[in-house]
């Protein structure tokens, strides 16, 4: 399964961590049970590779990481790692047929977090992944803090790795300091130096991890990594239905990923990490085809494509037209044909006053029995001879 660049004729490849970095999220665990589950979900959808957990955790972690391998899904199962040997063990242990081999690269880290050096962090990275690729397992060996690095390090570390026989290199803007512009230039740069696969891993500190991601994929990236509702650390990482649709709707990539699934999932991984979808959250919130303003739901009745870049149906949702303090009279006549009435142009200006009054004293839009009590009570009025002036 795979996004296809009709234009360069490349080939992108999607990598979820919504098991691992996703779990990281502070105060978020899933039982052995929904890791499983949303393996296989995200293996249905299409996923190309699933970032599972980490072995050397050991216990549920490691027992989950098995069962999951037990599942023979089509996607790929990676296992990640420090660049330690005894990490690489429990991953071979698990059953897993890629590792990720993660370690600091920007002086940041490596002087005030490893408090070592350059040549300690190429040496640890190298054995290791010499280590991982004797046992036949494909390795993706992780940048950490790549984003804060000095380029011609990052390419030293690339070009190490590729000799030790890495399969590619795992970009990561470990606290989302990266801007879409910088990223694709960045990348671009170690791309054509090293011609060596990249991966984009993004955090949204910034609310740019899905823009960087986009960014990286112009730049050269060809893996894209990303998590089920942007869960990951601190503000989380770029969002797997966020990445996807922007690489379907807006550099217009060919893509065999069933996003009909995407409502599905989302919601499934909103309950077990115990996160509720925002319903402003973009592609899969609820408000993201629901309108209201009357400007907005006269447009979407006469042609949805007036104010949604997309059909609901794409991702699991339905259009909705609310009515409340913001409704105009197209959208008043819409809802009284779903209840099978042909409500006259006076009426529906009635009504409308009546129900913005009763949206801002309520302080929300109103229920479908609301509007007909005040449809009521209008009709009622006008037959004593009560009319308003409008």
């Amino acid at each position: 399964m795979c996004v296809i660049d009709k234009i360069q004729g490349r080939e992108l490849k999607i990598v979820d961590t919504t098991l691992r970095d996703g779990e990281q999220t502070a105060g978020v665990v899933f039982a052995n049970s929904e890791k499983i589950m949303i393996a296989e979900m995200l293996s249905d959808l299409g996923v190309n590779q699933l970032e599972v957990g980490i072995p050397t955790m050991g216990g549920d972690e490691k027992e989950a990481i098995k069962q999951i391998v037990k599942r023979n899904l089509d996607s790929s199962i990676m296992a990640w790692n420090r660049a330690v040997i005894g990490d690489v063990q429990q991953s071979i242990d698990c059953g897993v047929d890629a590792v990720a081999i993660s370690i600091s690269v920007s002086d940041i880290h490596i002087q005030n977090k490893l408090k070592t050096s350059r040549e300690w962090v190429l040496e640890q990275m190298v054995k290791t992944t010499e280590y991982a690729k004797k046992n036949g397992l494909y390795v993706s060996v992780n940048g950490e803090d790549a984003s804060r690095a000095d380029d011609d390090f990052l390419i030293e570390f690339i070009e190490c790795a590729k000799e030790a026989g890495a399969d590619r290199f795992r970009f990561c803007d470990t606290v989302g300091v990266m801007d879409p512009f910088s990223t694709r230039n960045k990348i671009e740069k170690i791309h054509k130096a090293t011609g060596f696969d990249i991966e984009m891993h993004t955090h949204n500190d910034f609310g740019m991890a899905t823009a960087n991601a986009i960014g990286g994929v112009l730049g050269g990236a060809n893996y894209v990594g990303v998590t089920v509702n942007g869960l990951g650390e601190r503000a989380g990482n770029a969002a797997l239905e966020e990445v996807l649709m922007s690489l379907i709707h807006v550099l217009k990539y060919e893509s065999n990923i069933d996003t009909r699934k995407f409502i599905e999932l989302s919601e499934y991984v909103s309950r077990a990490s115990g996160r509720e979808i925002p319903a402003w959250k973009a592609i899969v919130g609820s408000n993201m085809f629901r309108h209201e303003s009357g400007i907005h739901a006269d447009g979407a009745l006469k042609n949805p494509k007036n104010y949604e870049a997309f059909d609901p149906a794409e991702v699991g949702l339905e259009r909705q037209i609310v009515i409340g303090k913001h409704s105009g009279k197209a959208a008043v006549i819409n809802k009284f044909k779903e209840f099978g009435v042909d409500i006259s142009d006076e009426d529906a200006n009635l009504v409308l006053e009546e129900i913005r009054r009763t949206s801002v004293r309520l302080k929300r839009s109103l229920f479908d029995k609301e509007i007909a009590s005040i449809y009521k009570g209008v009709l009622a009025e006008k037959k004593k001879g009560i009319i308003r002036a409008i």
